[in-house]
């Protein structure tokens, strides 16, 4: 507002003049910087919304039976979600449209609010937003139900989604060095998929979350959702 007023008040005099134009070339050097900035910073949470080529996936087991076999990591415990305890804003980018080679993404933004129970072997998250592709403008709420099995140290992760009110399979795995990764048997569009959740947590004040579908067992995978977290101060 001070350098608008001041060059909202330039005379016709060579002095007032050039200090006008000092202005005038101040404001447009911070308008640039501002907008450089809030690309580069679009670009870089752009790129965290991105498959990271430096996190493998592990390599699936199955039994005789055709069923998954998820041993727990030698670190698993029941505090390896604490960090997720808060309230966050979320950023999204999802796949518009899955194992269709599609290549078109969407991004909105959601709210979440995690809180633990069951003496810290389990916590709880609703995810709210008015964004979800397909249904702007209606009220979305996901809720993520985690529990940790004393016995066997793996984490069980179960879904449901409030348009559809259907509880999902449990995503079944653990964390190894700040990376969880999470598997599941499911069906997609009637045919077989495994479903994987991912959280790397190693930046604990911004977790990201990925989901991937394999038609293959494991052999390929098609990331399909990213979102990355922030706390709410």
């Amino acid at each position: 507002m001070v350098i608008l007023s001041r060059i909202g008040y330039c005379r016709h005099t060579a002095f007032v003049h050039n200090r006008c134009m000092r202005w005038g070339a101040i404001l447009t050097i911070l308008m640039g910087a501002l907008t450089f900035t809030m690309v580069e910073n679009a670009a870089a949470q752009r790129n965290i919304l991105t498959p990271d080529p430096s996190l493998p996936i592990p390599k699936l087991t199955f039994d005789a039976n055709g069923e998954l076999v998820i041993t727990a990591s030698a670190t698993s415990s029941n505090g390896d979600f604490d960090f997720l305890e808060g309230k966050w804003r979320m950023h999204h980018r999802r796949l518009n449209k899955r194992l269709a080679g599609n290549n078109d993404w969407t991004e909105f933004d959601s709210t979440d609010a995690n809180h633990k129970m069951l003496a810290g072997k389990a916590n709880m998250d609703t995810l709210s937003t008015t964004e979800l592709p397909g249904q702007e403008g209606k009220l979305f709420e996901g809720v993520t139900f985690r529990l940790f099995d004393p016995k066997t140290r793996l984490w069980r992760l179960y879904w449901v989604p409030s348009n559809t009110g259907v509880l999902d399979p449990p995503v079944v795995g653990s964390f190894e060095n700040g990376v969880g990764h999470f598997f599941t048997k499911d069906t997609f569009n009637g045919k077989p998929i495994i479903m994987m959740f991912r959280w790397d947590a190693r930046d604990k004040d911004r977790p990201v979350w990925s989901q991937a579908f394999s038609p293959d067992d494991g052999k390929t995978w098609e990331w399909n959702w990213f979102n990355v977290s922030e706390r709410v101060k």
